[in-house]
């Protein structure tokens, strides 16, 4: 399919879709933390993403294989990838999905400061820096009023912490060889590199199951099949087609959808200051992502 020059209809149902999905995992991790260890279950998924990747690409004719000069990039993506869904998996066994989901992706914030320092056509000016102060303040809002909380203050933490690993991966795919590489193989690495990682650390964390029903063998199917394997390169696919900022710039329905379904599906309260932050943190990824 031909690269367009903006976002149609399609392309906007497509992406529409993608955040829905991406939405929905939050609330499908949360209910399937109830019979698996967060970690254990976040190096399960690796393991599942990464054999269905693996055929995919031998089914494509992809290779493998990453170049020598793109290891180093591969594997310091690889630990970041391990280290944010350690930090996210286990955020969203402490608080609501509506609070890790609005501070977990706030990753374009802590992406677009990075790369101001970074990257020289990256510096923020004019609407970004409004926007990048919107989604600033949405985020202290969302960690600073305990108001009504669910949640336990570390599981907000976390969710931040998870973010700025997140932001770190794409840092590191931009400024390292790991961008010449193909996108399956970007992803095939990290998640490959993950899974010894995360089972280590499964160890730490208590049994690796819990009070394991089918439902959360349904989330895991869902998570290694919606998320790890065709999830991610149904991304990277509508970035092939369709230009970055537009694509980025639908990434603030994502949290919309996860607080939604939290409401929806698991009952969560939300009240004004929640969505007052996901307002200010949306409103201002737009503005970040907009050229």
């Amino acid at each position: 399919m031909n690269r367009k020059s903006n976002v149609d209809l399609i392309g906007a149902v497509a992406l529409t879709a993608f955040a829905l999905n991406f939405g929905l995992n939050q609330v499908v991790v949360k209910v399937s933390n109830g019979g698996f260890q967060p970690v254990f279950m976040a190096a399960l998924r690796s393991i599942g993403g990464a054999v269905i990747l693996l055929a995919w690409m031998r089914l494509r004719g992809i290779s493998w294989h990453l170049p020598g000069a793109s290891r180093s990039g591969g594997i310091i993506a690889g630990l970041l990838f391990a280290a944010e869904f350690i930090l996210l998996f286990n955020a969203l066994d402490l608080t609501t999905v509506a609070r890790a989901s609005i501070l977990f992706y706030s990753m374009p914030i802590w992406l677009a400061l990075a790369a101001h320092f970074v990257l020289p056509g990256e510096r923020l000016s004019g609407a970004r820096l409004i926007g990048l102060a919107l989604a600033m303040s949405g985020v202290v809002l969302a960690v600073v009023d305990r108001s009504g909380a669910e949640g336990h203050l570390m599981g907000d933490v976390l969710s931040l912490l998870a973010a700025m690993c997140w932001a770190g991966i794409a840092l590191c795919v931009r400024i390292t060889p790991l961008s010449d590489v193909p996108a399956e193989q970007q992803l095939l690495w990290q998640l490959v590199i993950s899974v010894p990682v995360l089972l280590a650390a499964s160890l730490l964390f208590g049994p690796l199951i819990r009070d394991l029903q089918p439902v959360h063998l349904a989330g895991l199917a869902y998570q290694i099949l919606a998320i790890a394997s065709f999830g991610f390169l149904a991304w990277f696919w509508l970035m092939k087609i369709y230009p970055a900022s537009g694509v980025a710039s639908f990434s603030f329905l994502s949290p919309v959808f996860a607080v939604l379904l939290g409401w929806l599906i698991l009952g969560e309260e939300i009240g004004l200051s929640t969505w007052s932050a996901l307002t200010l943190v949306a409103i201002g990824l737009i503005l970040i992502n907009r050229r």
